[in-house]
């Protein structure tokens, strides 16, 4: 399906440490009693990164770090083996606090993020510019913090693009809209995340469907869509699939859409087929919502959850 082996690049502009709380039920307005409690490095990139990794493959995760927060996430990373080139700042990397219920209910906290002054901006470009290759897969996830423009992840990927790299972009909001005009290889939204592209809330399915194709036709090469408990659908300029949601015991949603972004991109690298990416994208996104935080799920749990995988094609 694909290519030459690549380099993955993994692009987190705001990432956190992630603290994810469990209780029975959240009361809200109420007192609150703390089941678990799970601190990870995290970011969606960095998601992807330690997930690319537990799926036996390697990324060099990209950013901005500051503070004590930063330092804990770069130990996380050495700590794991992830090789990293990150743009360090005098603020301090936000914390997000995520709350799980027994019912899988997901509330999160985020905060913003630090301000990111246009220098520090500009050193990450010559950073990425120096990764920049025909054999670089850059993976752009998250939120964009004070100080950097909404603008960025279309100017990293004109960027990319100028130099012969693959795109994947994983965001929301207007940085989505402006990186579509740019026609990254990859992406992959969730339901909401497209409704608001498309301008429809509360869109069905096959308005999701319809719009998919249409960003296709744009030259976009595979839009994944993920829609939680629905499932996903994947798209190509060749082939359509959809897949019903894996039967799992939702130990926590946060991460499952990185996961998902992670095995694109691994997929991608490992020259997969259609159907096998399907499968990875799936398995690696249910075994991530069955994990505890937004640690990444075990290769071999990933590898059982292959099995269960239904592709029925649209």
């Amino acid at each position: 399906m694909y290519g030459v082996i690549f380099m993955i690049v993994t692009v987190t502009i705001n990432p956190a440490i992630d603290r994810t709380i469990e209780v029975d039920s959240l009361k809200r307005g109420s007192l609150n009693i703390i089941k678990r409690t799970v601190y990870d490095a995290g970011g969606k990139g960095i998601n992807v990164s330690k997930t690319i990794k537990a799926l036996g493959g390697k990324s060099i995760a990209a950013g901005f770090l500051g503070g004590s927060g930063g330092s804990m996430i770069q130990k996380a990373l050495d700590g794991l083996g992830i090789a990293s080139d990150f743009v360090w700042i005098d603020g301090e990397t936000r914390t997000n606090t995520k709350i799980t219920e027994n019912d899988g209910s997901l509330t999160e906290l985020n905060e913003k993020g630090p301000f990111i002054p246009q220098h520090k901006v500009g050193e990450l470009m010559e950073k990425l510019g120096a990764l920049a290759g025909k054999d670089t897969v850059f993976v752009l996830s998250g939120s964009v913090p004070a100080g950097v423009d909404k603008s960025i992840y279309a100017d990293i990927t004109k960027m990319a693009h100028s130099k012969g790299s693959i795109v994947l972009a994983d965001t929301s909001g207007e940085p989505l809209s402006l990186a579509l005009s740019q026609a990254p290889e990859i992406i992959k939204p969730n339901s909401s995340e497209l409704e608001e592209y498309i301008g429809i809330k509360g869109a069905s399915e096959e308005e999701l469907i319809s719009a998919a194709d249409k960003l296709i036709s744009t030259g976009i090469k595979t839009v994944a869509l993920s829609m939680g408990e629905k499932g996903a659908v994947i798209i190509t300029d060749e082939k359509r699939a959809k897949c019903p949601a894996l039967d799992i015991k939702v130990s926590s949603a946060v991460g499952a859409g990185d996961a998902m972004v992670a095995a694109l991109a691994y997929a991608y690298e490992n020259k997969f087929s259609f159907e096998d990416t399907v499968r990875m994208c799936m398995a690696a996104s249910a075994g991530a919502a069955a994990t505890a935080g937004t640690k990444p799920p075990e290769r071999s749990f990933v590898e059982e959850l292959r099995k269960q995988v239904k592709i029925l094609y649209i």
